[in-house]
């Protein structure tokens, strides 16, 4: 169905059910606070592992496994922060894990411009490069999330644009096949935006939609908006990182893929 032909129809639904939008869309300042749970694979190891200690894993890796976001936004910028947590059982933050997460990330929809902080063991980079461009494919199917009614859209996005950040053995070993181009691999994502907030901002990645993205599943991932709060009184400031050693993202992500295998091959050597 033609994307004109699909808004004209949201909006039809809109109307019926009583909603009445916000005014001036530049008058938009306000945070949506998210959190995302994952689901963990064990692959062939978990298959050996009874349901007792497969629970006793997740609740140990439960801050890696559900996170709480901050997103604050106007117009055009956005910044997605993560609250850090404090690991209930041992009373630490996850120092691990904390090296392949996402850092305090700045969007300018206007500019298409991406601006992230990331800290790798102790070294601060400013990671800065155009947003990924994602194709949406509108549907029709319609659910609420809150107060809020919201409209479904899909996407196939390159993996690797999703988790630039991270780091995986399996990537590493991939991008180490000699002669062999590696194949693209590419996730299903499935949002849910609200025409109440029609700005085209979302959390982590995503964004492009008529409105905000309030719910959106990738992989083994979903984020859920739980709170919302539109035009405050206290004004909101929307500053990028500006704090690191400048790089884009694919040089980042092959400087971490970098130091991976370094420490690696130096435990390797140790123990010969």
């Amino acid at each position: 169905m033609h994307f004109s032909l699909i808004k004209l129809l949201v909006s039809i639904t809109i109307s019926l059910i009583y909603f009445s939008p916000v005014k001036e869309t530049q008058e938009f300042q306000g945070k949506a606070y998210y959190f995302s749970k994952s689901k963990m694979e064990l692959g062939s190891w978990g298959a050996r592992m009874s349901e007792a200690e497969k629970k006793q894993i997740q609740n140990r890796l439960k801050n890696r496994l559900e996170k709480t976001y901050v997103l604050t936004f106007n117009k055009e910028e956005s910044i997605f922060k993560e609250e850090e947590k404090v690991d209930a059982i041992s009373g630490a933050t996850d120092s691990w894990g904390s090296n392949f997460a996402r850092g305090e990330q700045y969007k300018n929809i206007n500019t298409s411009e991406l601006v992230q902080a990331q800290e790798f063991y102790g070294k601060r980079f400013l990671v800065k490069d155009a947003l990924q461009q994602i194709e949406w494919n509108m549907g029709s199917e319609s659910k609420q999330i809150g107060k809020y009614i919201c409209f479904k859209a899909t996407a196939l996005i390159p993996t690797k644009e999703l988790n630039w950040y991270d780091f995986s053995w399996s990537d590493l070993a991939q991008s180490n096949m000699d002669g062999e181009e590696p194949d693209v691999k590419l996730t299903q994502v499935e949002a849910w935006y609200t025409l109440q907030i029609p700005l085209k901002h979302g959390p982590a990645e995503y964004w492009g939609l008529p409105g905000l993205i309030l719910e959106v599943s990738s992989g083994n991932t979903t984020i859920l908006c739980s709170e919302i709060v539109i035009n405050s009184k206290e004004r909101v400031s929307l500053e990028a990182p500006d704090k690191g050693k400048e790089i884009n993202k694919t040089d980042y992500r092959s400087t971490v893929q970098g130091k991976m295998l370094e420490m690696r091959n130096n435990r390797g050597r140790r123990r010969g």
